[in-house]
């Protein structure tokens, strides 16, 4: 059990059947009444986030999440499957899972997996990956406005606007929490 005064960001809690990360809070005393503790909780199953408005002093029970670092090592049809990298067992899991972390996923990726009491909650992926570019336009000479973008496609098939001056072949690295392009590698 936590008092919600302790709270404390990454903190995970079990709370209305559902299991939560702390992503903010905040303590409210308001001139009259009671304080409160306003906390911004994402849906460890569903990715959703929402604002809670906690009574000052309460518990709430935690959530002991484990995290097992994994190494993602190929698909088949909607099944992917990752190897834990010290003990080589094998966890297969369906795509709709894992659906918004598929784009970004490549053969020997590691990733973290999150269990809480045997169920998988989700995967953390590393913040930014290295791809190869498959397919992209050309640059044409002349064409050089500030901060112009073309769309390439990556290993993965993902679409990510890069710079005119990125050539299919060339390695960059893409923020997975947007999807963007940051850098040549």
């Amino acid at each position: 059990m936590i008092n919600v005064n302790d709270f404390k960001n990454g903190v995970t809690i079990e709370y209305e059947g559902n299991i939560y990360q702390v992503l903010e809070f905040q303590h409210v005393k308001p001139g009259k009444g009671a304080a409160i503790v306003k906390a911004k909780l994402r849906n460890l199953r569903t990715g959703s986030i929402a604002e809670y408005t906690f009574n000052s002093g309460i518990k709430i029970p935690t959530a002991h999440v484990e995290k097992q670092k994994m190494q993602y090592l190929y698909s088949t049809g909607d099944i992917y499957s990752f190897m834990n990298m010290d003990t080589y067992e094998q966890i297969e899991l369906n795509k709709s899972q894992i659906e918004n972390e598929v784009k970004y996923l490549k053969e020997g990726l590691e990733v973290i997996l999150i269990f809480y009491k045997n169920e998988m909650l989700g995967i953390e992926l590393p913040e930014k990956v290295d791809y190869k570019i498959t397919n992209t336009e050309p640059a044409i000479k002349g064409n050089t406005a500030t901060n112009a973008t073309k769309d390439a496609i990556i290993e993965t098939g993902l679409l990510v606007k890069v710079p005119l001056f990125i050539d299919e072949g060339e390695e960059i690295i893409v923020s997975t929490k947007d999807g963007k392009y940051v850098s040549r590698k």
